[in-house]
């Protein structure tokens, strides 16, 4: 699991200032398209499930698969709880990002206040998940389409340093994200499967300490 795999899904209000980003006769399209998959998406402070993931590698003949049960927070974090093929804990949070092995133990560690790149990168990987409608047309050029209480977008990067490893994101579900693809910049592609998405209205005590 690559740090940036990292995302998740909630709603937000702003719609306005997402689109504010875009210029031109886009305008007014984009802010039609946000507003009406806003209009499909649940908000919700936490939204748990689980989530299957195949990454094609170039040098690579099969797709790398890995999957488990995830958990969003607002205003806390992701936590990816990885079951197969190895166990593994990889919790996302505004400053930092941390790896825990299955004994839970800490593999890897990086805060923002050592890698300030780290706080843009997260709240991009939360936007994308999130559906984050105001962050995500403040990182990305944001197109796409609605169909019944289905939605998709097209979100290619505005910034010159995500651009350096993302190429172009695509998203689509209905009441939340159900996929999430990924074209690196340097040919490799991620899809992460989202399964049985479910809204709470608080992290349950034994998720709260993955975000202390």
């Amino acid at each position: 699991m690559a740090a940036y795999m990292a995302f998740s899904l909630v709603v937000p209000a702003n719609t306005a200032q997402a689109a504010a980003k875009t210029e031109g006769p886009k305008v007014d399209a984009t802010l039609a398209l946000l507003a009406q998959v806003r209009q499909r998406v649940q908000d919700a402070p936490v939204v748990r499930g689980q989530f299957i993931q195949r990454k094609t590698v170039q040098g690579f003949k099969q797709p790398l698969q890995s999957s488990g049960d995830f958990v969003v927070a607002r205003g806390k974090g992701i936590a990816w709880q990885v079951r197969q093929p190895f166990a593994s804990t990889l919790i996302v949070k505004p400053d930092s990002l941390m790896s825990r092995g299955a004994d839970g133990s800490v593999a890897m560690q990086m805060k923002a206040q050592d890698e300030p790149v780290l706080r843009t990168i997260n709240a991009m990987l939360f936007a994308v998940m999130a559906a984050d409608l105001a962050q995500l047309g403040q990182y990305f050029e944001v197109s796409g389409q609605v169909q019944g209480s289905s939605w998709k977008l097209h979100l290619v990067p505005r910034d010159a340093m995500l651009a350096q490893w993302l190429q172009a994101v695509d998203l689509s579900g209905q009441q939340f994200v159900q996929e999430v693809q990924l074209q690196e910049a340097r040919g490799d592609r991620s899809l992460i499967s989202i399964k049985n998405p479910a809204a709470e209205q608080a992290l349950r005590a034994q998720d709260a300490s993955l975000f202390e």
